[in-house]
């Protein structure tokens, strides 16, 4: 019998990665996001490699949304063994006291408690079953604070946070828990920080080699497929001319 994965914001980039890598592995899927024709598509190519998938389609921050949504899941489709908590973004890049309301209540509602609302409604099941493993994606921007990153970095070191407090209050469950901090990964992140600017979001990553959505991915695989008894708590991953969050080689 096929395990399951949920996957939030499969809708593109490590999210979408993630079902891809998932899928090739004979996992069932899960997959939620906030654009529906994207969740269609992807559900149609993954369906074609004989695994099953499931989306639903709503935004992580809207807590009455998110519970109802996956409240609405099948008693079979619940018993889940890996849950990917990946949606997440980032909104300007201002100093503190030029910053904007709505960006930071964007962020901290998506990346804080768009986690917790995911988490705290899936993790009953995975009492229930006695196992499963949780993956937060977090980032270099948990781990370090940068010029301008403010209450992005604020909100990842929240994630950071959480998958320490997490393992703890879960381990007795037998519950492993995963905290996933990728450095400069070029996606569509880049482009909603930049509000829609795409020549500023390339050029973002000029004269660098940026991480790929699919390298997190792997990464993320291989944390999942460890024995058993192997939990692989934290992992920094970094393209290799990035040093921290602001060292950055470039050509």
């Amino acid at each position: 019998m096929n395990k399951t994965a949920l996957i939030t914001g499969a809708t593109s980039g490590i999210g979408m990665a993630c079902a891809q890598i998932f899928a090739k592995n004979n996992y069932n899927l899960i997959l939620t996001g906030r654009r529906n024709e994207r969740l269609l598509e992807l559900k149609k190519k993954l369906e074609s490699t004989g695994v099953s998938v499931t989306t639903l389609c709503f935004d992580v921050h809207n807590r009455e949304e998110t519970i109802a949504s996956l409240e609405g899941l099948s008693s079979t489709e619940k018993s889940i063994d890996v849950l990917i908590n990946n949606a997440g973004l980032a909104v300007g890049v201002s100093p503190i006291d030029e910053g904007s309301f709505d960006d930071w209540d964007r962020m901290i509602d998506t990346n804080v408690k768009g986690l917790l609302n995911v988490s705290k409604t899936v993790i009953p099941w995975l009492k229930e079953n006695g196992s499963g493993h949780i993956i937060n994606i977090g980032s270099i921007a948990g781990k370090e604070v940068y010029p301008n990153g403010n209450v992005y970095c604020a909100s990842k070191h929240a994630v950071d946070a959480l998958s320490q407090a997490m393992r703890i209050d879960l381990v007795k469950h037998g519950i492993k828990v995963t905290n996933i901090a990728p450095g400069m990964v070029e996606t569509e992140f880049s482009i909603v920080r930049l509000y829609g600017d795409e020549e500023k979001a390339d050029n973002v990553y000029v004269g660098m080699d940026p991480l790929l959505p699919e390298d997190i991915a792997d990464t993320i695989w291989f944390c999942a497929s460890r024995p058993a008894h192997v939990n692989i708590a934290d992992v920094l991953i970094l393209p290799a001319n990035q040093a921290n969050a602001v060292t950055v080689i470039r050509k």
